[in-house]
């Protein structure tokens, strides 16, 4: 009888279509998105491609709040409510990794300097390099990445620094959060 329900239970499930998400992301802050906030992205003047984007908002670690598996860092408590009440419509792609190195079938760290949003979705990068060729073709990228995605999310997270990586030099200010 055990079996019986035990094995009805694994075909809902698979039925259902649940999927596990992947690890998020987390550097040796201990916060996704290195303690940036993921909400302030959305707030920031976009520019356009081949140019800088403005540096990412750092939080405060003070203001936190925990979202697939790992903790996340708010500029203000607003934001963090926001992000609470819809944490998909705010959280980088593929987990906090570089979409770049998805799209090439790989989980690398992101920078959180190096961002786009498109289409309502915040994209990160590893290195302004890695942007160059990213931004040369955005939507055959994502559209890879997308393809690859399934095959990468339930893998480990990347246990990298984007920081210990020279070509990120000069591409931010401060550690964040703010303490």
């Amino acid at each position: 009888m055990f079996k019986r329900i035990l094995l009805g239970s694994a075909v809902l499930v698979a039925m259902t279509g649940v999927a596990l998400a992947g690890e998020q992301y987390v550097d040796e802050t201990g916060f996704a998105i290195s303690g940036y906030d993921a909400v302030a992205y959305f707030n920031l003047p976009q520019k356009d491609v081949g140019m800088d984007q403005p540096h990412a908002v750092p939080g405060r670690a003070d203001i936190t709040a925990d979202y697939n598996g790992a903790t996340w860092a708010f500029a203000s408590e607003e934001n963090r409510d926001m992000f609470l009440a819809d944490p998909a419509k705010y959280a980088p792609k593929y987990d906090g990794h570089c979409a770049f190195g998805v799209a090439k079938g790989g989980k690398v760290p992101a920078n959180p300097n190096l961002w786009r949003i498109v289409d309502g979705e915040l994209y990160l990068n590893i290195t302004p390099t890695v942007v160059g060729f990213w931004t040369t073709d955005i939507s055959g990228n994502i559209n890879t990445a997308e393809g690859n995605w399934s095959g990468l999310e339930s893998k480990a997270a990347s246990a990298k620094s984007w920081m210990e990586i020279t070509d990120n030099d000069g591409t931010y200010d401060m550690a964040a959060p703010i303490k």
